[in-house]
């Protein structure tokens, strides 16, 4: 009777771990963010499992069944579509249900975002940050002045769409000069590290075909 948080690829199916395949094979069904998503990546393993729905729509309907399955003794992996639950996915609201519980949680190490693209910035790892993704509009403005504030380094996620105004606005608030890389498509085929300042490094990216998704990591004031 337990949950497992199962992080899955976040572009290269290669990056599956053997601890993960075998949790997924075993667990008595598997709770994911899509279930198109996590079908192909089944399939892609040779496995055929019961799925359940969970997503930022349902999450807050969906969780006390999830919960009350886990204490009838069964033992449910949960993934997204790409990455570990719970960073900038659903996954929380979950995991704190089944603590309340005393079910037991685990979370297996495995593929996320932000770790690679930290470590391949050329910025300093020591003490960062993690934003996830900045609030559309409402608080938008005071994450941005924190950030601006901040001495550590910052890494935040963005999509395709408002990569190009993030980066403007950070500009605004962070001054053009500073250190500045992001992370396109990583582990993919068309992967890409772009470094140098918020200024070069937006520049770049308006020059470009604006594909995939972001992880923009940013130096310390």
């Amino acid at each position: 009777m337990k949950l497992v948080l199962v992080p899955t690829p976040i572009g290269n199916l290669e990056d599956i771990t053997l601890r993960a395949i075998r949790t997924l094979k075993e667990a008595d069904a598997v709770i994911c963010e899509d279930t198109r998503v996590t079908r192909k990546l089944l399939t892609h393993l040779g496995l055929q499992k019961n799925l359940i729905s969970y997503h930022l729509n349902n999450e807050h309907k969906v969780v006390d069944g999830i919960v009350a399955q886990v204490r009838l003794g069964k033992t449910l992996a949960l993934v997204t579509d790409a990455g570990t639950p719970g960073i900038s996915d659903p996954g929380f609201l979950l995991v704190r249900a089944c603590l309340q519980e005393d079910i037991e949680v685990v979370c297996l190490p495995g593929p996320v975002a932000f770790v690679p693209a930290l470590v391949a910035s050329g910025l300093p790892t020591e003490r960062f940050v993690f934003e996830g993704f900045l609030p559309h509009k409402k608080g938008r403005e005071t994450r941005l002045k924190q950030i601006a504030a901040e001495t550590r380094t910052v890494v935040l996620y963005e999509s395709t769409h408002r990569i190009l105004k993030t980066l403007e606005q950070l500009v605004q608030f962070c001054g053009p000069d500073r250190p500045c890389a992001v992370g396109r498509e990583l582990t993919k085929m068309h992967e890409e590290m772009v470094r140098g300042t918020l200024a070069s490094v937006r520049q770049h990216l308006s020059e470009h075909e604006i594909r995939g998704e972001f992880v923009v990591v940013i130096g310390a004031t």
